[in-house]
């Protein structure tokens, strides 16, 4: 009977570097936001998501996991997914709120609150169902791509000269709808069963080569429209879950 193995206590550089690169993307991003440099915050955002990323391969490939390492990637994450599309969307958008009187105004920062609430409780449920779910689907829409949702918006809006000012409420319904489907309980494929090593069918690698082609030509629509589509992946897939059901019954 083989000894289960525990994860180790120490630190190590390379994949703690990754994450604190992570951490800088999503505190230049509050900064850029706050200077309404917008373009610059997103994109901050979206690097983050590819350190986020790699941070946690990097440590299995090295083999070296540690508890500090997955505590410290939860608060990294935390800023970079939670604070920083928040702030960066209530400087953008939430903030012109006011201007519709004083409860608007207070609407607005809370529809911010609640993203970075969501945004929390999601990453600490998410540790607590390590090793007890299905490993090929989140429970709830991941923090990273909830984020990038968020300044998602932000970036394609600016991009084509649309302000926030002109979209605020459609800013404050996708602050809400990003922040509670991080809490929901809908699945969202993981694609944690993608092996490279393995084959994968010929029409797989027409699309990824596609999206990458099309992220090149226009990066903020391109992101933008990719994880609206993943954000209701999760619903649609449960609504055809309980049709199913409804149809088997009947």
């Amino acid at each position: 009977m083989t000894e289960e193995k525990t994860p180790s206590k120490g630190i190590y550089l390379l994949p703690n570097l990754l994450t604190t690169g992570a951490m800088f993307c999503g505190f230049y991003a509050i900064v850029a936001g706050m200077n309404a440099k917008f373009e610059l915050a997103a994109v901050a955002v979206f690097i983050a998501m590819i350190l986020d990323g790699l941070d946690g391969r990097v440590a299995r490939m090295t083999h070296t996991q540690t508890e500090f390492g997955a505590e410290y990637d939860s608060l990294s994450d935390l800023i970079s997914f939670g604070l920083a599309p928040a702030l960066v969307m209530y400087q953008w958008a939430l903030v012109d709120m006011q201007s519709m009187g004083t409860a608007w105004g207070k609407a607005g920062w809370l529809a911010a609150f609640v993203y970075v609430a969501c945004a929390a409780l999601r990453l600490a449920r998410f540790n607590t169902q390590i090793g007890k779910v299905d490993k090929r689907y989140f429970i709830g829409l991941p923090s990273p791509a909830a984020a990038a949702i968020m300044v998602g918006m932000v970036w394609f809006f600016n991009d084509i000269g649309i302000q926030g000012e002109e979209v605020k409420m459609l800013a404050f319904g996708l602050s809400l709808f990003a922040g509670l489907l991080m809490v929901s309980n809908f699945r969202f494929y993981s694609f944690k069963d993608f092996d490279l090593k393995n084959k994968v069918p010929f029409l797989a690698i027409l699309l990824i080569v596609l999206v990458f082609a099309l992220t090149t030509l226009d990066p903020p629509k391109v992101l933008f429209a990719v994880f609206m589509l993943y954000s209701l992946s999760g619903p649609v897939m449960w609504a055809v879950q309980r049709y199913k059901q409804f149809r088997h019954k009947s």
